[in-house]
């Protein structure tokens, strides 16, 4: 049964910082590249970050780049989002997702990519 386990979100003043974890099973993790994206209250949900199966490779999006980190640990089967200099712009609910396809040399930015998912961790920005 694959699973993707989101924690670290909570409640965090403008300027602050916070460590996303997701923790993944039942897939072979370090072949798949994995992203995180958000949604934001009345909003759809929205490309975040994402990186490829070995950690070569990342990307963001124009409204978290310079202040967002994603890695990833292999041997943990984990996947991370650093976030610093919050702003209440970036309040939402974090999903993890899982790309589709093995050694993808790219990481993606579309949803129909991702094939698993996550139950997401919320993240509240306070100004």
């Amino acid at each position: 049964q694959v699973q993707l386990v989101e924690s670290g979100g909570g409640l965090v003043q403008a300027g602050g910082s916070l460590r996303l974890s997701c923790a993944v099973s039942g897939f072979t993790f370090s072949r798949h590249g994995m992203g995180w994206f958000r949604q934001a209250p009345g909003k759809e949900r929205e490309f975040v970050t994402a990186i490829t199966w070995g950690g070569g490779s990342t990307a963001y999006s124009d409204s978290v780049k310079g202040r967002f980190t994603i890695s990833r640990d292999n041997a943990k089967n984990t996947v991370y989002l650093q976030m610093n200099s919050l702003k209440p712009e970036d309040t939402a609910v974090y999903y993890c997702a899982a790309d589709r396809t093995a050694y993808s040399p790219t990481s993606t930015d579309r949803e129909s990519e991702y094939t698993y998912w996550g139950q997401g961790t919320t993240v509240t920005v306070s100004s």
